[in-house]
């Protein structure tokens, strides 16, 4: 299970990113539940907005709950079905998806735990193979066969989805009490409205949102632009204040090392043990916006993982990371976390959600929240 006693949370947090490797020095540690995998699956964007969702419930009600992953893909995955008939057959259709749409699922149907809604196979063990497959041709075969979104098509891909995840529970039993997915949403006190997308690139004007042109992107979902440096800075000012915070960035390149816990620049540090000495890890570039933005426009960086950054350490130097919940299992020294340095974050962030209540005064109101 995911769900921790609430009283050792922090205590099993802090031991298993500092007991079984040395790693640097935490200066914050939220809490959250346990990490878990997706396994054979595409929906990290659920898996990690999933878990950013519990602790913010854990911040709200100071009740940790285990939340639904598969209950989210369920909801999101006829509306893919859906605009790609719509776009004729010329639109994204996979698996991915972002952080946005686990709080529009959680906005239309409401959330519900893992306990009631397990999406058809065991925790850890999803494998989606088939169904992506089967979702997909589906699809096309609506755009061949009728050039619109049919009711009978679409009442197929429903019975589809629920032969392989479950139908999605009307009302349930929890804890001792009857919900709803809206009244226990609201019970736990997710208002998926609260909720701010932030990224930064120059193709676009600074302080104004737009809808950012990455291929998962597939719900059409706008992010606030902001300066580089304002990035950086939401997200230390959301950690110092409480708040954990959804990340997306491109992890297809070297310095990403699930392995070694590890994700920087250059590329990798000749060793492991490298970092284990916490002085010796090779020096970063300073990344700047020109940087950054040749990256996204060469797509060098792209939008390939999603991931919850739930706190923060710094090594020997002072320089510091940014720690981060994978959703690949806990097979790694830290227990499936990693540690991403502020180079790393700099350069290969694709965006970034967070509770508008944990954005700085400034940026709240420049966004008009």
């Amino acid at each position: 299970m995911k769900v921790l006693n609430l009283v050792f949370v922090g205590v099993l947090m802090a031991t298993s990113l500092t007991a079984s490797a040395q790693g640097p020095e935490l200066e914050i540690d939220l809490t959250a539940t346990e990490v878990i995998s997706q396994g054979r699956t595409g929906t990290c964007w659920s898996f990690s907005t999933t878990s950013f969702l519990e602790s913010e419930a854990f911040r709200i009600t100071g009740e940790l709950h285990d939340f639904s992953e598969m209950a989210s893909v369920r909801v999101i995955y006829p509306e893919k079905v859906e605009r790609y008939v719509r776009y004729h057959g010329k639109h994204q259709m996979g698996p991915g998806g972002l952080s946005h749409d686990v709080t529009h699922a959680a906005a239309k149907f409401g959330i519900v735990p893992q306990s009631v809604y397990g999406g058809g196979q065991a925790s850890g063990a999803y494998d989606h193979g088939a169904l992506d497959g089967m979702m997909e041709t589906m699809a096309q075969a609506l755009v061949e066969q009728s050039g619109g979104v049919a009711p009978a098509g679409m009442e197929a891909v429903e019975a589809t989805l629920d032969a392989y995840l479950g139908a999605l529970p009307e009302a349930f039993e929890y804890n001792g009490a009857q919900y709803t997915p809206a009244s226990f949403r609201d019970a736990v006190g997710i208002d998926p409205a609260a909720y701010a997308t932030l990224t930064s690139f120059t193709h676009h004007p600074f302080g104004a949102s737009f809808v950012l042109e990455v291929p998962d992107n597939h719900a059409h979902g706008a992010f606030y632009n902001v300066e580089l440096d304002d990035l950086e800075e939401a997200v230390h000012h959301a950690l110092e204040n409480g708040y954990t915070v959804a990340w997306d960035a491109d992890v297809s390149n070297k310095g990403f090392s699930f392995r070694d816990g590890w994700a920087i620049m250059p590329e990798a540090a000749a060793s492991k043990e490298e970092w284990e000495t916490l002085d010796a890890m090779p020096l970063e570039p300073n990344v700047d916006q020109a940087m950054r933005q040749s990256a996204f426009d060469s797509q060098e960086n792209t939008d390939d993982h999603l991931m919850h950054i739930v706190g923060r350490a710094a090594d020997a130097q002072g320089r510091e990371y940014f720690i981060i919940k994978n959703s690949w299992g806990q097979g790694n020294d830290y227990g499936g976390k990693q540690y991403v340095s502020m180079a790393y974050f700099r350069h290969h962030t694709i965006g970034i959600m967070l509770h508008e209540d944990g954005l700085t005064k400034e940026l709240r109101k420049a966004m008009g929240r």
